[in-house]
């Protein structure tokens, strides 16, 4: 069984979110699933200081290059990802999944996806793969498939937007999976509402046996 990842930089502030990264890796090997890593290879939306947490105007980083910092160098263009290869595909969170993957991040509901990201929501429609959406990431799943059932955590305003965009939203904690088996989302709010990493890594490795579970059913 073989995983994609989709990420979008390193750090939490501008890219994918190192915790859910490594955790994501971790439930992998844990569960015996191989994977194979892919983000843009294109400059993220923005740099952050993440010791100030404030943009650093005028400098910029490769989505790409930055991402293989979590994956000790194991990643390949997103252009170059073809959604029927895996079995499933992942989305971590951190801000890069709102403002490079898409621009919910500056847009809110009106927000448009990145052409690799839609590109690839299409093969995954097309081929009924199953996906997994981690902390803020499940803000994509809107764009996937209209009244699916996703998890972003407890934040009302995220919520409404999600439900007004066509989904329905279920409140969850950080250690919680939402499963949306019709759909074949899985969904976990990690850091959007944890309160240790223990918390996340329960999460996390509960949505990879979830996606495991998912593809299962669908032999």
């Amino acid at each position: 069984m073989k995983f994609g990842l989709v990420l979008s930089g390193c750090g939490q502030n501008d890219g994918s979110e190192t915790h859910e990264v490594i955790l994501t890796l971790l439930a992998l090997d844990t569960e015996g699933v191989e994977w194979e890593a892919f983000a843009p290879n294109e400059d993220q939306f923005q740099v952050v200081n993440h010791v100030k947490n404030q943009p650093v105007l005028g400098e910029k980083r490769n989505a790409m290059e930055e991402s293989s910092r979590l994956v000790r160098g194991k990643i390949a263009d997103l252009a170059t990802m073809k959604a029927s290869n895996y079995d499933a595909v992942i989305f971590p969170g951190g801000f890069g999944a709102v403002s490079t993957l898409c621009t919910w991040g500056k847009d809110g509901e009106r927000f448009v996806l990145h052409l690799e990201v839609e590109r690839l929501m299409n093969e995954i429609k097309q081929h009924q793969i199953p996906t997994g959406f981690i902390c803020i990431a499940p803000i994509l799943a809107t764009k996937l498939h209209e009244g699916a059932e996703i998890t972003i955590g407890d934040d009302k305003d995220i919520a409404k937007q999600i439900e007004n965009l066509g989904l329905k939203h279920t409140n969850a904690k950080a250690y919680e999976v939402v499963v949306d088996g019709k759909h074949k989302i899985v969904s976990t709010p990690a850091n959007m509402v944890a309160k240790s990493i223990s918390e996340v890594h329960l999460g996390i490795h509960k949505l990879v046996k979830e996606l495991k579970n998912l593809c299962e059913q669908g032999n």
